[in-house]
């Protein structure tokens, strides 16, 4: 049973890679959006929620470091790097909530907001961090637009889709599945 829960994990993990690795393929061709609609955030978050946290880690942290050394985009320093810690804390952070808040559906957006949060703040230290610890080059502002602000039509896409999603991955026992298997 453990073997087949580790491959059924596995070839979900590789399928939310995939998709984060394509997804911004859809909106990239006008860069402005894509970085609004944060397009590999979705199927991360998502790989958390189903597949559990060290494989949501594992594909945020692995996602925007293939897109970068495979297609240059986004650049490896500092956005694909930043992103790399942002994306494994949204997908260690919506698997270990979802598992530890009761299974109720509005525990669902708390686990999503509250990993939402937890990825957009350790981008801003990350950010800090990669501009020399310097106020001047990445402050409050820098990070409010780009952590809020600018990523705004994401952040609503996904309080909207992410839910859903989960809900039906619940309901098809997929979610159970791959947790008891």
């Amino acid at each position: 049973m453990k073997k087949q829960k580790n491959t059924f994990n596995l070839a979900l993990a590789a399928m939310f890679l995939a998709l984060a690795y394509v997804m911004p393929f859809l909106t990239g061709q006008v860069p402005q959006i894509g970085a609004m609609l944060c397009p590999m955030h979705v199927p991360v978050i998502l790989c958390g929620y189903i597949c559990g946290a060290p494989w949501g880690l594992t594909v945020g942290a692995i996602a925007p470091l293939l897109r970068s050394l495979t297609l240059g985009m986004p650049p490896l320093f500092p956005k694909a790097l930043a992103m790399a810690f942002e994306l494994a804390v949204y997908g260690l952070m919506s698997g270990v909530l979802y598992r530890v808040f009761p299974q109720k559906k509005i525990n669902i957006y708390v686990s999503l907001l509250l990993s939402m949060i937890a990825g957009r703040l350790v981008w801003g230290v990350v950010q800090f961090f990669f501009m020399g610890l310097d106020s001047t080059k990445f402050g409050f502002s820098a990070f409010w637009a780009g952590a809020v602000v600018n990523a705004l039509p994401g952040i609503v896409l996904q309080i909207v889709i992410i839910p859903i999603v989960v809900m039906l991955f619940e309901k098809t026992k997929i979610i159970n599945r791959s947790i008891q298997q």
